[in-house]
């Protein structure tokens, strides 16, 4: 078989505005971004944003190893599956960060015969939408440091500047440094700073949650860049540049439109991580589709424990959107990692470990249902499985009683799908969902933790650190405490210690730090090690790619 860069280029892709015409709207409705992806005005989107008509899908997925579990994969496939059976499908995916991209994940456009298109394009620079928010991000930084130099007239404590610096690139040297040396005409006022990639800074949020311009300014007005002398909170507002930062972000706002390898119309849209931030793609998206279509797919980060859980207690929540069901991916590779089996020895058959890591995919249906959503779990097929460990899992649902399909959508496209897409579709038509919240807004900050620690990750309690006491005492007193929060956890565990594999018990979540992202409207408890920006791995993937004398890329997956 192809690789995927091979399989993609392949592809007879239709004229993007032929796409647009396919969801009810005409070419002067769209803005091309060459041939194959275009950007949709939000004028053109509001009557479909108002009026809600389709059934949403959410996939999610089991913990995530080394050995895959394929939700954009499997969210694809699905959506080309349905198209097989002529249902009117829309899909909702994030855009991909190139942190990732060069380091240890590779692209995130799906794979084999269930890809979007342009993968090298959507998995590079898009349409710009990571560097504006890149440029929006750092502009405010450069406000706030100037404002420091010059005059400080709001008092900024600089041992309080929680604003860091954006960068979509994974570069661990940056993580902590120090800014302003050599004095104040030369580099301003000197004090410890860091780095978070892209994704992880609150306009990413900001951007996957807003569904206006005006929502959007009255957002970023909120944000917090830190703190005065007295303690009290200082805001972008009040550096005067928000007007500006709107102008770098006027593009952003507005949803890309791509098209799967099987022509189904797919909006990528919205970028933040799911292990720091809440991992979904755009409301405006996802709000859009629902006016446009019958069945509309989107997907959240990582596993049920995060993206999924942040999915519906953030994004649902602000968006007044409910899921209709849930796509839980699982692989047979993925289960014996839980179980106990090395990366090298996972393609060897070893039913001792898939049903040891049948915990991890119990816990997550667990946590799927918790919120009332009717689960049906994928199983994502690989090369490598054995007919008696697939029909183990497939044994082990039935006991769960849960719905479940084999998806070979990697290898077979939307024809892979089609046992997942009836499933789904019976689901849709005959099992009506319950949805409801885990918690209330208006609980205290460590209560709304520790139902997520206790009911969704399986821990006993909460260790929260000095700091993160401190921090959240700030939050409280400064009236910002009242919203979600949105846990920054590791995505290789349930547990906040990423050699944990399964789904252990009676462990104790520790909270090093509590951030206040007033203009996304949560607050961020950051759990473990987790980093806000990644390093690159020992063998990162962009020693694979490169560009041919003859200007085609090779290496991109």
């Amino acid at each position: 078989m192809k690789n995927e860069l091979e399989i993609a280029m392949a592809y007879d892709a239709m004229p993007i505005a032929d796409v647009a015409a396919s969801i009810g709207l005409s070419p002067n409705e769209i803005e091309p971004y060459g041939k194959h992806v275009a950007k949709v005005p939000l004028d053109v989107l509001r009557p479909y944003m108002n009026k809600p008509k389709g059934k949403l899908v959410l996939t999610t997925a089991i913990t995530a190893t080394p050995a895959g579990e394929g939700k954009t994969v499997t969210t694809i496939g699905l959506a080309q599956g349905l198209g097989r059976l002529g249902v009117n499908v829309i899909g909702c995916l994030r855009e991909p960060s190139l942190g990732p991209t060069f380091g240890i994940k590779g692209g995130a456009t799906g794979g084999g015969r269930s890809q979007v298109y342009p993968m090298w394009d959507i998995d590079l620079h898009f349409t710009g939408d990571i560097h504006a928010v890149g440029a929006a991000h750092n502009l405010l930084s450069a406000m706030t440091e100037n404002h420091l130099a010059k005059g400080n007239e709001l008092d900024l404590d600089p041992t309080k500047i929680v604003l860091r610096k954006a960068l979509d690139m994974n570069c661990r040297e940056l993580r902590q440094i120090v800014v302003g040396l050599g004095g104040r005409s030369a580099g301003g006022v000197c004090h410890e700073s860091g780095f978070l990639i892209t994704s992880a800074s609150e306009i990413s949020a900001i951007i996957a949650l807003a569904t206006s311009f005006a929502e959007l300014r009255s957002m970023l007005n909120r944000i917090i860049v830190g703190y005065n002398m007295s303690g009290q909170p200082v805001r972008a507002e009040q550096m005067g540049c928000v007007g500006a930062m709107m102008v770098l972000l006027k593009d952003t706002l507005k949803p890309n439109l791509v098209q799967t390898l099987e022509g189904q119309p797919m909006f990528i849209h919205g970028f933040p991580f799911a292990n720091i931030a809440h991992g979904s793609s755009s409301l405006i998206a996802t709000k859009t589709a629902l006016g446009m279509a019958d069945v509309v797919l989107t997907e959240a980060g990582f596993a049920a424990d995060l993206g999924a859980e942040k999915f519906f207690n953030i994004v649902c929540r602000k968006g007044g959107i409910a899921p209709d069901c849930a796509v839980l991916v699982a692989s047979v590779r993925a289960l014996k990692m839980h179980g106990g089996t090395d990366l090298r020895e996972v393609n060897d058959e070893n039913v001792d470990a898939l049903c040891r890591g049948f915990v991890n995919l119990d816990r997550h249906v667990m946590n799927v249902r918790r919120f009332g959503v009717p689960v049906v779990v994928a199983i994502n097929h690989f090369a490598s499985d054995t007919d008696v460990e697939l029909e183990m899992i497939q044994a082990h649902c039935e006991e769960l009683g849960v719905r479940y399909a084999i998806s070979e959508v990697y290898a077979k496209g939307g024809e892979g799908g089609l046992e997942l897409a009836r499933e789904v579709m019976d689901v849709l038509e005959n099992e009506p969902a319950d949805f409801q919240m885990l918690y209330e807004e208006e609980m205290f900050i460590k209560a709304k933790i520790e139902h997520i620690a206790n009911d969704v990750y399986g821990a006993k309690d909460v260790k929260y650190l000095p700091l993160a006491e401190r921090q959240m005492a700030q939050i409280v007193q400064n009236g910002d405490d009242r919203v979600p929060v949105c846990m920054a956890k590791t995505q290789a565990s349930i547990t906040d210690n990423p050699a944990m594999k399964g789904a252990p018990t009676g462990w104790t979540l520790t909270v090093r730090e509590v951030l206040c992202s007033a203009g996304a409207g949560f607050v961020v408890p950051v759990c473990g090690t987790i980093m806000l920006i990644p390093g690159l791995p020992s063998n990162p993937a962009a020693n694979r790619i490169d560009l041919t004398d003859d200007g085609r890329i090779v290496g991109l997956r």
